[in-house]
């Protein structure tokens, strides 16, 4: 049967694929849009090509004409003709005031350069006046580009072929960029809003869980003053003393559980003590009380233990982790070993069983709500064990070893005292 924990964990999966699917959507029309823009740039270039292409076959074209000698009226209007071509080609050159262009010959000589932020300014009466500085900028210039598929060959006749180069011009570069800040962004806000989802569920759940603890603990209240009074009733009547007496502790559990329940959700007063004293309480408690088929032994550090806890809390947690480790033997004979020691400036206990062992991929989930491997129960000891730990005593709790078929070590760790 899938718990509550299993069904959050695929919702949170969902989440994240839908989030998956919407980022590579975006990207790809990012990317598109990047692709469309880069194609119109080598488009112009083209242009820019062909023109340069042109102009130098209409010199060449003038040139042979003035050699040949020919018709002198016929001559103008081609000299004419030729000038309006050569002018609105120009033109088109001249138009282009974004895109980075390098234009070089085939032994890499830089013939014109157009839209590069050049190092030293350009001397607007000899643009072609270039100084070191600038020379050495457009000859690494050109030993990029030259490598780069934004080159356009340009057969200017005679066999003779210049290269044009570019760059991408800013507005792309800076859209390029911009894809991916938007993605950040986007990435961001559905973290933030996973977190903060994460994060309100986990209020509510705590919320049910304390306002759950607190109705439990103020509903045994009414039977138990009941069952006082009638412990009282039977000590008037001359019941054998004994078994009052154990009846009179069993009652006297069930208010000190109603105690610990009433104490969820409220920050707990710590006494200071020795935390093997708590450990021997429990131990010694449980040991009664669980079936006569599994050994429970205490062996405690010859070191005292100085911590400051709540009592009642903590002996809570061990006896919840006693009868964990009961229930994973089912019924089967065993042993149930708790130890106290150091570590790093914390007190220690490891609970220590033969059971049936926990799988590696429960190992994590166990502390969740709702988790539980029992026919009957609610899921809440071991999540309220945690919390008992983490947040009323800045300790830990986890599995420190567990083997299927072997068994399970639960480790607690509570700062010492100074």
């Amino acid at each position: 049967m899938m718990n509550i924990y299993d069904i959050r964990q695929y919702s949170k999966l969902i989440f994240l694929i839908i989030t998956a699917v919407v980022v590579i959507i975006f990207l790809r029309v990012s990317s598109g849009i990047v692709d469309g823009l880069a194609t119109q740039e080598r488009e112009r270039m083209q242009i820019w090509a062909d023109a340069t292409q042109r102009i130098a076959t209409i010199t060449f074209e003038s040139v042979v004409v003035d050699s040949d000698g020919g018709n002198v009226e016929s001559g103008n209007m081609d000299s004419s003709s030729s000038s309006d071509d050569i002018e609105f080609l120009l033109s088109i050159i001249r138009r282009n005031h974004t895109i980075p262009v390098l234009l070089a010959d085939a032994d890499g000589n830089i013939l014109d350069h157009r839209n590069f932020d050049l190092p030293d300014p350009v001397d607007s009466i000899n643009p072609f006046v270039s100084t070191e500085a600038n020379r050495e900028f457009l000859h690494k210039k050109y030993l990029k580009l030259r490598n780069s598929p934004n080159v356009i060959p340009i057969n200017m006749g005679d066999g003779i072929v210049q290269y044009l180069y570019y760059e991408d011009s800013k507005m792309l570069k800076r859209l390029s960029y911009f894809s991916y800040l938007q993605l950040a962004v986007m990435l961001a806000f559905i973290v933030v809003v996973y977190f903060a989802v994460s994060s309100t569920k986990k209020a509510e759940q705590n919320k049910v869980w304390v306002g759950l603890s607190k109705e439990t603990a103020h509903q045994l209240g009414t039977p138990i003053s009941s069952l006082m009074a009638w412990m009282e009733l039977l000590r008037a009547e001359g019941i054998d003393p004994d078994i009052v007496g154990e009846m009179d502790k069993d009652v006297n559990r069930l208010s000190t559980i109603a105690s610990r329940f009433s104490k969820i959700g409220s920050r707990p007063t710590l006494e200071a003590m020795d935390l093997r004293d708590v450990v021997e309480s429990a131990a010694s408690y449980m040991s009664t009380r669980i079936s006569s088929r599994i050994t429970l032994q205490y062996v405690a550090d010859a070191t005292a233990l100085p911590v400051n806890i709540s009592r009642p809390l903590v002996e809570w947690v061990l006896e919840n982790l006693i009868k964990n480790a009961v229930d994973a033997m089912e019924g089967a004979a065993g042993s149930i070993t708790i130890t106290t020691g150091i570590e790093a400036r914390n007190a220690c206990i490891e609970v220590t069983d033969t059971g049936k062992g926990i799988p590696r991929k429960r190992q994590k989930t166990i502390f969740n709500p709702g988790y539980t491997t029992k026919k009957r129960g609610w899921g809440l000891g071991l999540t309220l064990a945690k919390r008992i730990v983490e947040q009323y005593h800045d300790g830990r709790i986890f599995v420190a070893n567990s083997e299927p078929g072997v068994g399970t070590t639960f480790r607690i760790l509570i700062p010492l005292a100074d």
